[in-house]
């Protein structure tokens, strides 16, 4: 198997919400990291559309790490599910280590799709109906992502 971490540029790729998180959480995790002297990546200047960009996916393989914060508005974003998928098969192709962090959501949620995920969902449901396949690639990854061991804000500060 294949090493990220002999040509990774990062230590840490954080994923998050910005709109949930950046203020918070984030922003606090990333001074820490940082203050460690860990390398991360954090896509606070990233123009977002509808598909990730190429430096973005660079990032992400370029990392040993990636922690996910699941915040309630992490799964209305497409754009953090592309990003679970991708980081996800970086897990399979290199061996990243992935870290979840459920904050101030239910880890059962974010596995099950159900409340703050279920109702993503069902909007991503109505604008992608042609495109299922996707739409369990998303499904699948969260469940696989939930079922990692992480950390949850409601048990641990």
């Amino acid at each position: 198997m294949a090493s990220s971490s002999s040509q990774g540029k990062y230590d840490v790729f954080l994923s998050f919400r910005g709109e949930d998180t950046r203020d918070n959480i984030t922003s606090h995790l990333n001074a820490a990291l940082r203050r460690r002297k860990i390398v991360t990546f954090i896509d606070d200047e990233l123009v977002r559309g509808d598909e990730i960009s190429p430096s973005l996916l660079n990032a992400i393989s370029g990392s040993k790490i990636s922690i996910i914060i699941f915040s309630k508005g992490y799964a209305s974003s497409t754009w953090c599910l592309q990003e679970l998928v991708e980081i996800l098969n970086c897990k399979r192709m290199f061996g990243q280590i992935v870290i979840p962090v459920f904050y101030h959501v239910d880890p059962s949620d974010v596995r099950k799709q159900t409340g703050a995920y279920g109702d993503a969902f069902g909007k991503h449901e109505g604008r992608y109906r042609k495109r299922k396949e996707m739409l369990q690639r998303w499904r699948n990854a969260l469940t696989e992502a939930a079922d990692l061991s992480g950390f949850d804000s409601n048990s641990i500060r």
